[in-house]
Order: structure tokens, then C-alpha cells, then sequence
């Protein structure tokens, strides 16, 4: 049986200023804008995976939610305690140095783990952290 991941979440409170960092920051592609009941999700990803989705949701997706589960969902993004992703590529520092650039946070420059890679982080404009990982040659 062969298991492949599809599509990711990251919760954002502004879809246009998270889309500056995804897609002009990062270059990845908008494949999706939908808006629902008072809510948009946008769809992007990097062009060279076009069958992996990150979906900018709002903190909560579901029209359902109490205003209270809202406001303490809000309340953890604007902290920074949502989790966010980990990217791949195979030139950190100029990834890293594109991205800074943008304007974008800076959480750590490009540093060699102990765990076999090269990376750096950053958080979207959401608090979300981004970390940006390069294998190290062996």
C-alpha cells in the first residue's frame, strides 16, 4: 500500500498578507482561492509538487465554531504556538537570503544541525514558523 500526503493546513489571519510570503516570498503557486460562508481558504504550493497542497485557512475552518473556540484559536496563532511547516531545498543560504528580503522574521539564519542538515527559520505573517531544511552532503 503506497500512502502519499496530499494537502497540509497552515491557519493564517490574513490570506493577502500570507500570500506575499507564500507565494512572492517562497515562489510558491496559488492553485485555489475559495471563498465559504464568510471564510477563504487559498491553495498553494511549490511548482515542482504539484500534487502537494498547503491550504491558508482561517484559524478555525468550520463556519460552525463558537465565537469563544475562534478567540482562543486567534489568541494561540497571534502567539506563534500553532505548528507551521518544514520545507526542503537544495540551497538554504539563498533561499534564506530571498526570503529575508521580503521583510520576512528572521527566527534563526542558516545554521548546521547535529541532525544532518542545513537550515534556517522563519515565522509567515501569521506567527507560523517555516523552516527551511537542506540535507547535508554525507
Amino acid at each position: 500500500m503506497d500512502i502519499k500526503i496530499a494537502t497540509c493546513f497552515i491557519a493564517v489571519d490574513d490570506h493577502d498578507t500570507a500570500l506575499a510570503f507564500y507565494r512572492d516570498a517562497l515562489g510558491f503557486e496559488v492553485r485555489n482561492d475559495v471563498a465559504f460562508e464568510g471564510m477563504r481558504w487559498v491553495t498553494v504550493g511549490p511548482p515542482s509538487q504539484p500534487d502537494v497542497d498547503i491550504v491558508l485557512e482561517p484559524a478555525v475552518g468550520d463556519p460552525n465554531a463558537t465565537q469563544a473556540d475562534k478567540d482562543a484559536a486567534a489568541e494561540l496563532l497571534a502567539k506563534g504556538l500553532l505548528r507551521g511547516v518544514i520545507l526542503t531545498t537544495e540551497d538554504c543560504d539563498g533561499v534564506f537570503e530571498r526570503v529575508r528580503s521580503s521583510g520576512a522574521e528572521v527566527l534563526q539564519e542558516p545554521l548546521d544541525q547535529p541532525y544532518g542538515v542545513r537550515d534556517c527559520a522563519f515565522r509567515d505573517p501569521a506567527g507560523n514558523m517555516v523552516r527551511i531544511n537542506q540535507p547535508r552532503e554525507k
